[in-house]
């Protein structure tokens, strides 16, 4: 087996895969270690429970290296407008694709079709897939990082890649900290069948007890979110699915389209978590292993995926300059470049979340009436439309539409 690399990613999620196909299409030898086997093609038929809301600047990304024609083969749906309003109100604020003349605001696709269509093309690109694959040990260095596997093998890179989620382990093997807050709320996600037919919006509705959420997928199908208290989420979970679709359109807005059956469900704990630094010589973190963030928005992805094509970005152009891309003079362009834009999302979605937590009647008013205010604020509807679609701030060139 080939020992050495340029870079050695551990993690294959839709992350990892992201960065590796992104690098093997620049030529350069590429590994991605990862730990679980890659879900079966025939579990696809139906809409599998963890979906992404993938920005206009994630798909330019994935479009780059050839993985967005393999997810449309597969099916994707456009969503062209969000609502967003709190509890019974009939105000809100209305964000339209229309409004600013583009044709939608992004994507909902399933998380599993994402990563297959990375996993994809960073093999046809010639990138090495070691899978099922665990890392047992990481001796870094000056000139590189030295990765041992738990079968015995060992791979050298110039540059070690941590893409291994929120719990990383090259992180935790780094000696890179992490500040982690913990919401007391959890997320309920549910797959149903709906009656009506493909939807084109999404929408978020905050109550007292959380938000709830609809993203629409194929056909008649809906990805659905249920915010409450950790008690509340375990209670719903075990109830049988009769009695759980109950409770769900007697809780749920009208707009649902009318849910003829739960087809899964799942929940998680939320969080928000920010490693103390992205690099160090021979190490750098992208995705959830470098942050995660509060999902009310769908934006860890997002931000996931930008980090994987701005570290490309640096990578790439150090590699064709003849400089050695491990050390900090160089991945420090990274850290500046991402973790700064990173903070600032953590402290808004933080700071949503909690002015939504806020039950109070005075507060609710006042956030009731700054949502119908935004809705009539047109610049404003703009702004926020362009960063919802990734298209905001200092952007890598292939989130731009252009070469790496």
């Amino acid at each position: 087996m080939e020992s050495s690399f340029d870079v050695v990613v551990v993690g294959g999620g839709m992350v990892g895969a992201t960065l590796g196909a992104s690098l093997a299409q620049a030529n350069l030898r590429v590994a991605i270690v990862e730990a679980s086997e890659l879900p079966e093609v025939g579990e696809l038929n139906t809409p599998a429970l963890r979906v992404s809301a993938l920005s206009v600047a994630s798909q330019r990304i994935l479009q780059s290296f050839g993985a967005w024609d393999v997810l449309q083969e597969t099916g994707v749906c456009p969503y062209t407008r969000m609502l967003v309003w709190e509890g019974e109100d009939v105000q809100g604020t209305l964000f339209d694709s229309a409004d600013i003349a583009e044709s939608h605001l992004g994507h909902i696709v399933e998380n599993d079709k994402i990563q297959l269509a990375a996993v994809d093309r960073f093999k046809f690109l010639g990138g090495v897939w070691l899978c099922p694959k665990q890392v047992s040990a990481v001796d870094f260095s000056d000139s590189g990082a030295v990765i041992s596997l738990a079968t015995g093998e060992e791979l050298q890179a110039a540059l070690l890649v941590g893409a291994d989620g929120a719990r990383s382990k090259v992180r935790e093997m780094a000696n890179i900290g992490v500040k982690t807050k913990r919401y007391d709320q959890q997320a309920l996600v549910a797959t149903v069948r709906t009656a009506a037919p493909q939807q084109d919006i999404t929408w978020q509705r905050f109550v007292p007890s959380g938000p709830q959420a609809l993203l629409p997928l194929q056909g008649h199908h809906a990805s659905l979110v249920w915010y409450n208290s950790p008690q509340e989420i375990q209670r719903l979970k075990a109830l049988d699915d009769q009695n759980f679709l109950e409770e769900l359109v007697e809780t749920f807005p009208e707009r649902l389209g009318g849910v003829e059956a739960i087809l899964e469900r799942g929940s998680f704990p939320l969080s928000m978590s920010h490693a103390e630094y992205y690099v160090k010589p021979g190490l750098a973190l992208i995705g959830d292993a470098a942050h995660s963030v509060h999902p009310l928005a769908g934006q860890g992805v997002n931000l996931g995926i930008l980090d994987a094509a701005a570290l490309a970005e640096v990578i790439v152009d150090a590699h064709r300059a003849g400089r050695a891309f491990g050390g900090l003079h160089v991945l420090g362009r990274y850290q500046r470049w991402r973790r700064s834009d990173n903070a600032v999302m953590l402290k808004a979605l933080d700071a949503i979340q909690q002015l939504f937590s806020w039950d109070q009647p005075n507060v609710s008013g006042l956030r009731s009436s700054a949502l119908g205010l935004a809705d009539r604020l047109t610049p404003a509807k703009k702004l926020v439309s362009r960063y919802a679609m990734g298209l905001h701030g200092d952007l890598p060139r292939i989130a731009r539409g252009e070469d790496l």
